[in-house]
């Protein structure tokens, strides 16, 4: 075959603490041996991909350098942020976790898969074609629509591995912030399938509406005022010692611990000074807040621990085997309990109009964007 040229969305940092967002041109040579050329047809914005897109640009600051077929934009960093991205300056990054497209070549190891709709991993996704491993795309089912399969990899996994954490550390119960997200549905509907407890916290009553409907029983509105109190009764109730938080900044996490502790000191036998000997779990997997983290470690004795949740380091760990028996589940579950909703589709260049990208840049909750390059 003779080479595919095709545009990719690129961010770059200068010295001068400028961040820009354009497209690229990228040439695809033939697939090598183990490779496969697709046609990207759906990418999802994760809030992951905003953080390498924009990282700590100031976007109140954007402004339009390019127009017409090769629109740009750029940003200015803070100088107190500029050294978090001192390593990644002058150089042109390709975003996008992940995706979904046509094959349309492949090597001698992808030669079954010429035509069939397939689900990536590996970044780079915000292009018009990608050069990905074999092993890094699954066949979507039959009828699966590439926007059906372009979300298949980031959240999925990571709710499931939200609970195989739980089960692998002797939980009962979860505990999940932002819990009206897409990641937070798919949770939901596993923790139904699976038995497993899950208390919910969103930030408004229509964000609590959307779980109820999908068969949450416990879903508490941070913004309301006995909050933590419900939230004290429900650790209690469903013995919750895990929680998995998205939101990152400010006491919200340390809430969470203190009504644990609660829960535990509730059947306690005795009174110990160095609070109950139940081990309370947080996991901050998210910055949708990105204040510092606040903790009243007072509150909520010594037997706890406030650690960080990355996906890809945690499935090296997991292994081989687990991970192919997640993404089995994923196939099988597909357009039920992994379907995503969007909000929008948009282009590849609609991506870097102005409007358009500060409405996904808000990573509000219960709202997703889909990049169609085809568009």
């Amino acid at each position: 075959m003779s080479d595919v040229k095709g545009l990719e969305l690129r961010t770059t940092v200068d010295a001068d603490g400028w961040l820009t967002l354009d497209l690229a041109e990228v040439t695809h040579a033939a697939p090598a041996d183990d490779e496969l050329l697709v046609r990207v047809e759906a990418a999802p914005i994760n809030p992951s991909d905003l953080g390498l897109l924009l990282g700590p640009a100031d976007v109140s600051t954007l402004e339009e350098i390019g127009g017409g077929d090769r629109p740009a934009l750029r940003f200015r960093i803070p100088p107190a942020r500029l050294a978090s991205v001192r390593a990644r300056l002058g150089q042109s990054l390709p975003a996008g976790n992940e995706g979904a497209g046509t094959v349309i070549a492949a090597g001698a190891q992808g030669q079954d898969l010429i035509g069939r709709k397939v689900g990536m991993i590996g970044g780079a996704m915000f292009a018009e074609y990608r050069t990905i491993k074999r092993r890094d795309a699954v066949p979507l089912p039959e009828g699966a629509s590439a926007a059906d399969g372009a979300a298949m990899f980031v959240n999925p996994l990571t709710a499931l591995a939200f609970v195989e954490t739980t089960r692998r550390e002797g939980h009962k119960a979860i505990v999940h912030t932002a819990a009206a997200s897409n990641l937070g549905q798919m949770l939901q509907k596993i923790c139904l399938a699976d038995g497993i407890p899950l208390i919910n916290i969103v930030r408004s009553a229509e964000q609590a509406a959307i779980l109820r409907e999908i068969g949450a029983t416990h879903v508490l509105n941070s913004k309301d005022d006995d909050f933590r109190t419900r939230l004290a009764d429900a650790c209690a109730e469903t013995g919750a010692t895990i929680g998995f938080d998205a939101i990152g900044g400010g006491t919200l996490g340390s809430d969470i611990l203190h009504a644990m502790e609660q829960a535990a000191n509730r059947t306690a036998a005795a009174y110990s000074r160095y609070g109950s000997d139940t081990f309370k779990q947080l996991y901050i997997y998210g910055a949708l807040d990105t204040a510092p983290t606040t903790l009243n470690r007072l509150a909520f004795g010594f037997q706890w621990s406030v650690s960080g949740f990355l996906l890809f380091p945690w499935l090296q760990k997991a292994g081989a085997e687990v991970v192919a028996r997640m993404r089995q589940r994923i196939v099988d579950e597909l357009t039920t309990t992994f379907a995503s909703r969007y909000t929008a589709t948009i282009g590849l260049r609609e991506a870097l109009t102005p409007d358009v990208l500060r409405a996904y840049e808000r990573k509000a909750t219960g709202e997703k964007y889909l990049i169609d390059p085809t568009r």
